[in-house]
């Protein structure tokens, strides 16, 4: 049965939208470090205060869906089914990853933020660089333990490792270059998802004999 957000919920995620919305239209308009979280606060008519209670700071904004992904992407290891392998579950846990960031046009269904602008942001702030690359290695190591739990006795906690980082970080190079190239979203997500198919016919391997 699918629960239906109560009032109180639902204002919450029209809060939390009205600030993601609001950031992005100012990024986009007076550039990133240009933006204070006053005026970010002042277009979503909320109290800075309470833009902090939905995020640290204006950086974690344009990363609103990361870690929405994230839980996604554990509860495909978590909840898999008693007889699924190592490699078909890394293939199902590929497929949640680029599902999730599969537009509709250039917006992020998740957050509501232009793929062009936040791609574009993180290629040209060190601190947007910098915190893109600490989410990456949090969920690294948060999605290889819950998969060294899921198969304690076949993949050891290296082993685990090693996989998920071939796998991200092969979509990560592959989007980055795309991303140099100047292609549009769609080109720079379906570099993502070619990196992702590269690193699991190895990966396939090494988890089978694991």
């Amino acid at each position: 049965m699918v629960l239906t957000p109560g009032l109180r919920e639902r204002k919450k995620q029209r809060t939390r939208r009205l600030l993601v919305e609001a950031a992005a239209r100012l990024f986009a308009e007076q550039g990133y470090a240009e933006t204070t979280v006053a005026e970010i606060a002042a277009a979503a008519e909320v109290s800075p205060k309470t833009m902090f209670s939905y995020f640290a700071g204006k950086s974690d904004i344009l990363f609103a869906g990361d870690r929405h992904r994230l839980d996604l992407a554990l509860e495909v290891i978590t909840e898999r089914a008693p007889d699924r392998t190592p490699a078909d579950l890394l293939t199902a846990l590929a497929e949640e990853l680029l599902a999730s960031y599969t537009p509709t046009d250039d917006t992020d269904e998740i957050t509501g933020v232009p793929y062009s602008l936040r791609l574009q942001l993180i290629a040209t702030v060190p601190e947007l660089q910098a915190r893109s690359s600490q989410l990456l290695q949090e969920a690294q190591q948060r999605l290889a333990e819950a998969l060294h739990q899921s198969y304690p006795d076949r993949l050891d906690r290296i082993t685990a490792a090693g996989v998920v980082g071939a796998l991200l970080g092969a979509a990560q190079t592959a989007r980055l270059v795309s991303l140099v190239q100047g292609d549009p979203p769609k080109r720079i997500l379906a570099a993502s998802r070619r990196g992702m198919e590269i690193a699991l016919h190895g990966i396939r391997a090494a988890v089978s004999e694991a």
